[in-house]
């Protein structure tokens, strides 16, 4: 993929090194020339000096030919901004903004942005070393959160087979962990008889 990266801090610099590790066409644009100090040494993919909000600067960037632009600078209002103007302007239809404030993202939302809250996702994850017994985890899909957690089995359900296990609402079963440390996932359709020790990893929507 042709992707575009605008802000070469410490996060856009590391997305952009990993696109770029993983073949794909990488440009990056900051307003400061020394942030390009953070990519890499084998970083082949194009720097461009500008700001961001200049739309000479994005052409020359290529956002005209991107299949991709991704706007991680740390400020939410110039994020927005551009995230408007490559939609708008250049008809890139996936792009994805970084937001910091978790308030104003419902105004991305409005704009029809993709969105990835940072701040939404340290704290669902802090949350859960703090005070969950076993590890969960959280997965976000633009405004949508997803819960992946592991509960062990009552013992009389040793024996039993997977679909047995109740739930409470609004949970899925995504599989069984064993003792072991090895993972089955659940289909639905194959037969997988619980063990003594097992964990049960179950999935749910927050909102």
């Amino acid at each position: 993929m042709n992707i575009l990266v605008i802000g070469c801090g410490r996060l856009g610099s590391r997305l952009a090194n990993t696109l770029c590790h993983h073949g794909h066409d990488v440009s990056i644009v900051d307003r400061d020339e020394d942030s390009f100090l953070q990519l890499d040494d084998d970083f082949d993919g194009m720097t461009v000096v500008g700001f961001p909000m200049d739309m000479d600067v994005l052409r020359n960037a290529g956002v005209e030919s991107c299949d991709a632009v991704a706007v991680v600078t740390s400020n939410d209002n110039l994020n927005i901004t551009v995230s408007q103007i490559v939609k708008e302007f250049f008809y890139v239809d996936n792009v994805v903004a970084r937001i910091t404030d978790p308030v104003r993202e419902d105004v991305f939302h409005q704009f029809g942005l993709k969105t990835i809250c940072q701040t939404n996702i340290a704290c669902g994850a802090i949350y859960s070393a703090l005070v969950q017994e076993f590890t969960e985890h959280q997965l976000h899909f633009y405004d949508n959160t997803v819960s992946i957690n592991l509960r062990e089995i009552d013992p009389v359900f040793i024996g039993r087979t997977i679909e047995t296990i109740p739930m409470k609402t609004g949970e899925a079963i995504m599989g069984v962990l064993r003792e072991t440390g090895k993972l089955y996932l659940y289909d639905g359709r194959q037969k997988i008889v619980l063990n003594p020790k097992d964990k049960i990893i179950f999935t749910r929507i927050d909102d």
